[in-house]
Formats: structure tokens, C-alpha cells, sequence
């Protein structure tokens, strides 16, 4: 009986040192390791010190709301996508990937956004694809965009500014344009678009510059019916000057 005894906490002792030992070897770092496929729902790429660098993230897991990333909020009003997000060396975010596509009850919905920030800001430039079917009319736009963006935003400053313009809006929309105008003279929120180049919805495919409040000034483009123009506009955007002469 004394000998069974004696076996059994022998093997139970050498079951779990070999237990102990592959466990440790598992997690051993000697190197890389290497998966030949791998599901995850996000993956948060970091820093040493914890900073979070990139977001790749499917829907559900898509940080917005009341999410806090490397101290600071994210978008509240954002809608979850699938994709990455990125972060500058201070913890702020800075530009993205995202894109979704669906059917729709009469046609089918789809984008594609890839984005880099101002510092501490919204997107200065933008690679931007939609896809929009409604029956039989379906509309696509492809462009490379550039915007200018106000010197002094920030993110935080804009997500407080955009709150309460919501709530004006509500209540006063005559008092929300006002403070939505002194907002922009202040040079804290606002921006324009300054250059595209791609197709719009239109069917014009070519390149279009605006003026720094976002008005059109100049067009060099091919339109749906493969006439190459050239159009000039005034501060209202009217047509001033085209080439061919139009007739």
C-alpha cells in the first residue's frame, strides 16, 4: 500500500514538473513565432511603454463612443466599420482605413475611405471610393482628395464644438449658423477641400481645384459624353471661362 502511495505522488510530482516544463517552452521567447492562419477580432499594435500605434479591428470591435484610447476619447458619432486605425507617436489618432459594402432593398451601399490627418486634426488628404445603386440608377465616385484644415483645431476642441452645434440645431438653427460662423473665424473648426482628382458623380473624370473656402475654380476634365474641357469659375462658381468655347 506504502509503495502505491510512494508511485502515485511520483507521478503525480513528474506529471506536473513535464506540465511546468512544456508550458514554460510554449512561451519561451527564442524568436518569432510563426502561424500558418490565425482568426482574431482586433488586434491593438503597441509600443513598449503601452502606446497604441494601430487598430485593426472587425465591426463590432471598432473603438467609438465612449472608447478611450492611450488616454484621450475617440469619434462618439462614428460609425463601426471594419478596418485600422492609426496613431502618431503622442497617442493621437491620425488617419485610418475603413470600408464597408452591402445590399441594400433596392440596390447595394459600398465605400472605401483611406485617411491621413493634420496633426491633431481631421483629414488633410483622402483616398475615397463610393458605390451607390438604387434600382436601375447606380452611382460611382473614385477620388484622390487634399483639404486644408483650421491652424488651431484639435480633436477634442472640435468633438466639444460639434456636441454642442447638435444641440443648437435642435433648438435654434438660425443660433447654430451663427456660432458655426464665429467657430470659423477663429480658425478652429471648418476646412475646405482644396484638390480632387478622380470621378465624380457626374461622370466627369479629370482634376478640379477650389479656392480656400472650398468654392470650384478650375476644372480640366473628360465628361460622360469624352468631351475634354477646361472651366474657369467666379467666387460664386459661376462659369467665367471655358475652353473649348462652349456654344
Amino acid at each position: 500500500m506504502k509503495k502505491e502511495v510512494v508511485f502515485l505522488r511520483t507521478f503525480a510530482i513528474a506529471i506536473a514538473i513535464g506540465t511546468l516544463v512544456l508550458a514554460t517552452s510554449a512561451f519561451k521567447k527564442n524568436g518569432n513565432q510563426k502561424f500558418t492562419e490565425i482568426d482574431v477580432e482586433r488586434i491593438n499594435i503597441v509600443e513598449k511603454d503601452g502606446t497604441v500605434k494601430m487598430i485593426l479591428t472587425n465591426v463590432d470591435k471598432f473603438p467609438n463612443g465612449n472608447t478611450i484610447i492611450n488616454g484621450r476619447g475617440t469619434n462618439v458619432t462614428r460609425k463601426k466599420r471594419s478596418g485600422m486605425l492609426f496613431f502618431n507617436e503622442d497617442g493621437i489618432e491620425c488617419g485610418g482605413f475603413i470600408y464597408d459594402g452591402a445590399k441594400s432593398e433596392n440596390g447595394h451601399s459600398s465605400g472605401l475611405s483611406l485617411t491621413y490627418d493634420q496633426y491633431d486634426g481631421d483629414q488633410v488628404m483622402q483616398l475615397l471610393n463610393q458605390d451607390y445603386q438604387k434600382g436601375d440608377k447606380r452611382f460611382v465616385s473614385t477620388s484622390l482628395v487634399f483639404n486644408d484644415r483650421p491652424a488651431q483645431e484639435t480633436q477634442k476642441r472640435n468633438a466639444e464644438i460639434m456636441k454642442e452645434l447638435e444641440i443648437l440645431k435642435k433648438e435654434d438653427p438660425k443660433l447654430m449658423q451663427e456660432k458655426y460662423k464665429e467657430y470659423q473665424e477663429q480658425g478652429i473648426i471648418g476646412g475646405a477641400p482644396r484638390v480632387m482628382l478622380g470621378k465624380t458623380r457626374s461622370e466627369n473624370n479629370g482634376l478640379f481645384l477650389f479656392d480656400d473656402k472650398g468654392m470650384p475654380k478650375a476644372m480640366f476634365y473628360v465628361d460622360k459624353n469624352n468631351n475634354a474641357k477646361l472651366d474657369f469659375f467666379d467666387d460664386k462658381g459661376n462659369v467665367i471661362a471655358s475652353f473649348p468655347n462652349q456654344k
